[in-house]
């Protein structure tokens, strides 16, 4: 069997609110009087674009390369985690062609920082600005993040084979 010349990833990811943290999405600090919860800075945003990336390579998930109970991920940022996914796709032969990524959050409105958000998560993968494409939207007051409990994320992405180029 011939591997693809293109995969397609989806990736999700959610964290509460907590008090006492910097809100880090996409690998940019958004003024917020909360952060998010995790093991690393919870950014929900760049772990959900690592899964994506990481199922369309066919190498599993956030999980199983960067568990919570794994020490050196502690409080690691999520551009950090998208770095080190870089690397091991590029390994695998395969490279990120364009990705989209949602936030979905009712505050804080995200959309003075979604440009710089893309940027960031674009050098992170070693990727040319406009790669990765980040949006924002409610829930209409809906669910847990509409009830401002914390943030999801759902990314999209497509990778090539790098034999195929």
């Amino acid at each position: 069997m011939t591997t693809p010349a293109m995969r397609i990833g989806h990736g999700i990811d959610a964290h509460r609110y907590v008090p006492g943290r910097p809100l880090m999405l996409g690998g940019v600090r958004v003024p917020y009087d909360q952060g998010l919860l995790g093991h690393s800075d919870g950014d929900a945003v760049a772990h959900a674009l690592g899964d994506a990336i990481l199922g369309a390579a066919g190498l599993g998930d956030m999980g199983r390369h960067f568990p919570s109970t794994d020490p050196q991920w502690r409080d690691k940022a999520g551009v950090d985690f998208l770095a080190a996914v870089a690397e091991k796709i590029r390994a695998a032969g395969w490279s990120v062609l364009s990705a989209h990524v949602v936030a979905i959050t009712e505050e804080p409105r995200l959309g003075a920082h979604l440009e710089a958000m893309s940027q960031a998560m674009s050098r992170a993968l070693g990727v040319p600005d406009g790669t990765v494409e980040v949006g924002a939207t409610t829930t209409d007051g809906m669910g847990f993040a509409g009830r401002g409990e914390g943030v999801a994320a759902s990314a999209t992405v497509l990778l090539t084979s790098s034999a195929a180029r």
